[in-house]
């Protein structure tokens, strides 16, 4: 009886001596899960999520500036991958040559602009003397029709386009000099008054002979 009496301490003891043991087990694994980590760790782990999205909102800004540059567009379709460096230069290239067209879009509407602004002009003078004609109405029979004026306008304009052909244009000192002097002798006043009338004395002996009824 005493020996079955101490063998079943030795269990009670043994039973008791495990359950510290895996207490204090569990308890150190405890401290050690609750244990914070280190600040070198949490430092070195922040620092690898923000290079992490700093990489993604790269590739993210270079995957929306392939999309926009359409020789990016037609390389991806080939079915190749581009280079960062070829991405960029493609794009500085499109914005070099939308920049360019913005400037010659620009030149064209200043030009537009003008060519508004010297018809805005002709249409008021235009304007003004049709108002100053129907004011006289004796000036109505004596209107000379607008192909007549045409005809004179244009031959006075051949006349001195024929006369230019001397200008030399070699350079600027030369073209300086003859248009001078071809003012001087083609666009006096006594040179175009004598200019003008033997153009209206041609064409009114061509109309005179082509209308003898007239």
């Amino acid at each position: 009886m005493i020996v079955q009496f101490r063998g079943v301490l030795t269990l009670i003891r043994r039973n008791v001596t495990k359950s510290r043991m895996s207490s204090s087990s569990g308890h150190e694994e405890e401290e050690h899960e609750e244990k914070p980590m280190p600040y070198k760790d949490r430092r070195r782990e922040a620092h690898t999520q923000a290079e992490q999205k700093r990489r993604d909102a790269i590739k993210k800004g270079y995957d929306s500036l392939q999309g926009l540059v359409p020789s990016c567009q037609q390389s991806d379709v080939l079915g190749y991958k581009l280079s960062k460096a070829t991405v960029l230069q493609r794009s500085i290239d499109y914005i070099q040559f939308l920049l360019q067209q913005k400037k010659k879009q620009e030149e064209e509407r200043n030009a537009l602009r003008k060519e508004v602004v010297a018809l805005r002009i002709m249409q008021a003078n235009y304007e003004q003397m049709v108002k100053s004609q129907q004011s006289q109405p004796g000036m109505t029979e004596s209107r000379v029709a607008d192909d007549v004026k045409f005809q004179v306008f244009q031959s006075i304009l051949d006349q001195l386009f024929l006369s230019f052909n001397a200008i030399s244009v070699a350079n600027f000192s030369e073209l300086s000099g003859t248009v001078f002097s071809w003012l001087e002798e083609h666009c006096k006043p006594q040179s175009l008054r004598e200019m003008v009338a033997i153009v209206l004395q041609r064409i009114y002996s061509a109309r005179s002979y082509s209308h003898p009824n007239d």
